[in-house]
Formats: structure tokens, C-alpha cells, sequence
């Protein structure tokens, strides 16, 4: 039975809440904690944080950093975001990408230095979290999209390239000295590969055979040996630890360290972090500042998208601006606890949503875990082989080229493709920052080019129903005294020329043309260019004995048409509802002319498609 609808303020306001709990959303969930949560809150935790100490201390090394800096990382922004995140499964920690945008941020102002290093990770990751906070305060979370999605893909692809080559000369087992250009790496890589350390290189090629092995193929055989996923999860994520424990077993009794030249992480500080400050060198933040408003954008970008795909699985929502807010305070909370930039991950948070995460309390018991591993058990890191750290982020960072994704930009546009390619190439060839700045702004270009060209078309009557579409597509009527456009694009200055100058020339083309339809189905929004575009049009057209009509504008658009005055200026009796009542008013078509029976959409596009041109 259909239900008569009305309109209701409160129900319109989707996606908003008020008062205190949506920026403290833990008070959401701890209030309301059930009993049922914790056994899988418990589980997640402890698998998160299996993976999260090898990951933490391998992204720290990768971003230039001691390996404690990593486990750092992972302890109080863990805790925080718990607590503000509104995301209930979003693993939050060091990941590869940003550890990367570090390593080329900080490195060239360092010197070298490995306490200036420190320092400028710690003053990075406060300017991250002012940015971000700063952010989500002001609602303006929408930048991200500036981001276009082939941006980040050929940006992704291309980092995965940087950071997994970064990595060799762990598993080769000799230094490759830093470049600026990513070739000359390669080049010199290639070319001192008599240096190699076999030892090394083995350890290297072993650990990541075995990381593939537990990612590709023992789900398979304990799913086929009749474990339950429960067991499953933890079991197949469990080879980050396994290689972790298997490298330093070897290392240390057979002392390869050496006797083989095998380098290892050696001392690993024990106990908690003590209280860390940033620099507040405003000089210095102005050198930092292109690196942290990059790590904001693609850390966020990386963080929210995979919240919220995991949300939706469990009809959950995520507040985009809290989760800006979450993860600045984590950041902030890195700064002052010895750790660096941090942001949600892809794979921890799969796996975190997986082994059966409910609430924020799974990250703290991840967090925990990892602070009780830093007190107590960091002695047992001193034998670990780089080349296992190496081989960790190699096979994590080799699903960051998503084949399928360019495949498939590249077949739906072209243009979308050129911006992915060309990111993709800047990355590698100028360096990382500039790399997604250049792609960022040739897909504004493209955008800006595709709004300056909106499309238009003559519509036309399908048979006697009161659907009008494109001449180009389908078989329709039209009328020699009337010209029917659909614009079908927001009216802005950048493409209002545009729109005169089509409708001009069309009625130039079309001498026995005495009305004109501007049919304005998707036209969301008119500025002021556009409407005095529209005045000066009517102006022209009138000259030219041709009266200028609307058709199916949009209530708020129609709203200050009116209240500026242009409705007045054409007349109440130029503005029509749909389509149809604007032929009616023309006397193009009679009111009886139409079907006995009520055509549907479909069925008339069926009945009078003719081609399949734009």
C-alpha cells in the first residue's frame, strides 16, 4: 500500500548527530557494551597486535626510523582512536605509504643526523594532527575528493614500486645509496649486485616464501581439514610472527651475524616511551608542511575508505569529519609518545573486522598487548634479520598494484587513465610529494575541462508518451517551431559561454525555431555568471523572435531564480513543470495525444532506441 510522505526536517537531516557523543563516540559503545562483544573484541586484538609488532617495527625502518619507533607508534594513537574513531574495526598504526612519505619528507632535511631525524618524524606528526583535527572542526573533509580515485591508484602503484625497492638492499644485503630520482637506485642496484649477501638473500627469499605460502594457501588447507574460521584467522595471519621467530632463531645460533655479515635490528630499548616534544621552529614547519598536508590527505583517504567498505558490511555508518578528528588526536597523541605519523591500514583492518572486532576495545587490547611487548620483551628483537622485516613490507605492499583497477580505468576513460599514468610516472620520476601534487592537479584540469563542456542535447517526444530524450539516440518526434535542450550539467562560469554559444548556434541553424526549452533536469545549481548568462541569452533570443522557456527546474534552483527576479523577467507562464507541460503550453502536442495506456520508461526506451551515439 503506498504511504503518503511529507516533508520532515529531522528525517532529511541524514548523517548528522548532535550533542556529545559524536565526537566522543565510545560513549555510544562502552555504555552499551555487551557481554557477547568481548570474546571477539578480545580475539581481534591479539591478532592485530601479532601482526601490528612485526609491521610496526618493519614501517618504522622503512621510514627511515628506529624499529622502537614503530612499536611506539602502535601503543597510545591505538588507545585514542579507540576511544574517538567512529569506526569500530579501523586498525590505526604505521603503514607502508606514509612510513614512505616520511622517509622522503624528513631525509633531506635530517642531514643525516639521527636525532634530527627523530625530531622532525615527531614535529611531522603534530603538524599531521593540527591538520587533520583542523579538518574535521571545520567540516571541510570534502578536500579529499580532490583526490580523484586513478590519482591515487597510479599514486598507490607507483609508492608500492618505491617502497619495495626501498627494501632490497635488506634482503641483498648491501647499502643502496638514497637518490633523489628513483632510477638512479635501480641503476646502481643493478649494477652492484656482485655485492650481494647470499646468506642474507636466502633469509630473505625464505621469509617471504613463507609469508606467501600462509597468505595463499593454508586458508585452503585448514578450511579443507575442517577448522572453523575462528581458528583459520589467526593460524594464516600468524607469519609475520612465525618468520620474526624463525630468523632469529638462525641468527643468533648460528651467529650469522658474524660470522655471515648478516645484519640485524640489534638493541631495542626497553619499557615505555617517555613523554616527547615537537619542534615549534615555524621555519621548520614551513619545510614540512608540503609532506604533512600529503600524509593528511592520502593517510585519511587510505583510512576512510576501507572504514567505511567495512561499515557497510554491518549496516554501520562513519562520520567522515570524526574520523579526521580521530585520527589527528592519534597523531597528536604519536607526538608526544616517541612514535610518527600513524593511519588506519587495509590489511590489519580486514583482519581486524574478520577475527570478529565489535567495538573501539579491540584496538585498546591491541594497544596494550603492544605496550606489554615493549616492557617486557623487546630483548628477544635483538638477533632479528633486516632482510625479515624487508620481506614483510615486500609482500605487503605488492597488493597496493591493483592491476584490475587500471584495467578497468583504462577501458571506462581515457582521460581518467591519462591522470593515473601520469601520476604514476611523476611519482617515480620526480618523487612522491611532487608526484601526487602534478596528478592532483591534472585531474582538476580534466574536471575543470569536462564542467566547461557540459553536455546538451535536442530531446525529442518518444512515441505518444511524455518521455522526451535524445534525437541522437532514439527514434522521437520534434517540432520545426520548437526546440527542446536538456542541459545536463550545473550551470557555472567556467561553461556558461559554452551554453550560449550551443544554444546561439542551434537556433541560427534552425530559422523557423520561434520557442526555446532550456530543460534543466540536472542542473543543480546556477552562480551569478551563469545568470546573467541566461539574462543577456534571453535578450539575444528575444532579438531574434524567439521566446525563451524552463522547463523541469529544480525547486531550490527555481527558488532564486524567483527571488532574484528572472522568473518575472520571462514570465510565470515561461516556466513549466516537466517536459510534457511545456509542449502542452506550446500547442506542439494536444492534450489528448497520448496513449490510452501509461508507457513506462523502459519500455519506450526499448521500443525507440536507434543507436547507442552519445
Amino acid at each position: 500500500m503506498a504511504v503518503l510522505s511529507r516533508p520532515n526536517a529531522a528525517a532529511l537531516a541524514v548523517g548528522t548527530e548532535s550533542g556529545i557523543r559524536r565526537y566522543l563516540p565510545f560513549l555510544d559503545w562502552l555504555v552499551h557494551y555487551r557481554r557477547p562483544d568481548l570474546a571477539g573484541d578480545m580475539m581481534a586484538g591479539l591478532i592485530v597486535a601479532i601482526m601490528l609488532v612485526p609491521q610496526g617495527m618493519a614501517y618504522a625502518m622503512l621510514a627511515g626510523l628506529p624499529p622502537e619507533v614503530g612499536l611506539y607508534a602502535s601503543i597510545v594513537p591505538l588507545f585514542i582512536y579507540g576511544l574517538l574513531g567512529s569506526s569500530r574495526t579501523l586498525a590505526v598504526g604505521p603503514v607502508a605509504i606514509v612510513s614512505l612519505l616520511v622517509a622522503s619528507g624528513v631525509t633531506p632535511l635530517a642531514n643525516g643526523d639521527p636525532v634530527t631525524f627523530i625530531a622532525l618524524a615527531l614535529t611531522l606528526a603534530f603538524l599531521v594532527g593540527l591538520i587533520q583535527i583542523g579538518m574535521g572542526v571545520l567540516r571541510v573533509g570534502f578536500l579529499v575528493n580532490f583526490l580523484s580515485h586513478p590519482v591515487l591508484v597510479g599514486f598507490t602503484a607507483a609508492a608500492a614500486i618505491v617502497i619495495g625497492f626501498s627494501q632490497v638492499k635488506h634482503v641483498l644485503g648491501y647499502s643502496i645509496p638514497r637518490s633523489e630520482h628513483f632510477y638512479e637506485q635501480v641503476i646502481y642496484a643493478l649494477t652492484h649486485l656482485s655485492q650481494s649477501n647470499v646468506i642474507a638473500l636466502a633469509i630473505g627469499i625464505g621469509s617471504i616464501l613463507i609469508l606467501l605460502f600462509f597468505k595463499q594457501r593454508v586458508p585452503g588447507l585448514l578450511r579443507r581439514a575442517g577448522l572453523s574460521e575462528g581458528l583459520i584467522i589467526p593460524i594464516s595471519k600468524s607469519a609475520p610472527l612465525l618468520i620474526v621467530v624463525l630468523g632469529t632463531l638462525l641468527v643468533q645460533l648460528l651467529n650469522l651475524d658474524t660470522t655471515a655479515g648478516v645484519k640485524i635490528v640489534g638493541e631495542v630499548p626497553a619499557g615505555l616511551p617517555s613523554l616527547t616534544l615537537p619542534s615549534f621552529d615555524f621555519n621548520l614547519w614551513s619545510l614540512l608542511l608540503p609532506t604533512a598536508l600529503t600524509i593528511s590527505f592520502v593517510g585519511y583517504m587510505e583510512s576512510v575508505s576501507v572504514a567505511k567498505s567495512l561499515a557497510s558490511k554491518r549496516r554501520q555508518k562513519i562520520d567522515a569529519d570524526q574520523e579526521l578528528i580521530a585520527l589527528g588526536t592519534a597523531n597528536l597523541g604519536a607526538t608526544f609518545t616517541g612514535g610518527y605519523p600513524v593511519t588506519g591500514g587495509f590489511s590489519r583492518s580486514v583482519v581486524n573486522f574478520s577475527a570478529g572486532a565489535n567495538t573501539g576495545l579491540a584496538s585498546m587490547i591491541t594497544a596494550g598487548l603492544i605496550a606489554l611487548t615493549v616492557i617486557f620483551m623487546t630483548p628477544l628483537f635483538y638477533y632479528l634479520p633486516n632482510a625479515v622485516l624487508a620481506a614483510i613490507i615486500l609482500v605487503a605492499v605488492a597488493n597496493l598494484i591493483d592491476i584490475k583497477a587500471v584495467r578497468h580505468i583504462w577501458h571506462y576513460n581515457k582521460g581518467d587513465a591519462a591522470a593515473l599514468i601520469f601520476t604514476f610516472i611523476a611519482v617515480l620520476g620526480i618523487g612522491i610529494e611532487r608526484g601526487i601534487l602534478l596528478g592532483a592537479a591534472l585531474s582538476l584540469l580534466i574536471l575543470i575541462w569536462r564542467i566547461s563542456k557540459p553536455h546538451m542535447a535536442v530531446v525529442g517526444r518518444i512515441g505518444k508518451s511524455e518521455l522526451y530524450r535524445n534525437v541522437l539516440r532514439y527514434e522521437v518526434e520534434t517540432w520545426p517551431q520548437v526546440l527542446a535542450i536538456r542541459v545536463d550539467e550545473s550551470l557555472y562560469f567556467s561553461n556558461t559561454k559554452y551554453l550560449e554559444d550551443t544554444v546561439l548556434r542551434l537556433v541560427a541553424d534552425q530559422p523557423q525555431v520561434s520557442s526555446l526549452v532550456l530543460i534543466g533536469t540536472a542542473i543543480n545549481f546556477i552562480d551569478a555568471s551563469a545568470l546573467e548568462t541566461l539574462e543577456s541569452l534571453r535578450e539575444e533570443l528575444d532579438g531574434a523572435g524567439v521566446d525563451m522557456h524552463l522547463a523541469a527546474i529544480k525547486g531550490p534552483v527555481l527558488d532564486r531564480l524567483r527571488d532574484i527576479g528572472f522568473v518575472e523577467l520571462i514570465g510565470e507562464d515561461h516556466i513549466h513543470f516537466s517536459s510534457h507541460d511545456a509542449m502542452l503550453a506550446l500547442g506542439a502536442v494536444a492534450a489528448d495525444d497520448r496513449d490510452l495506456k501509461p508507457i513506462s520508461p523502459a519500455a519506450a526506451a526499448r521500443a525507440a532506441q536507434k543507436s547507442l551515439v552519445r
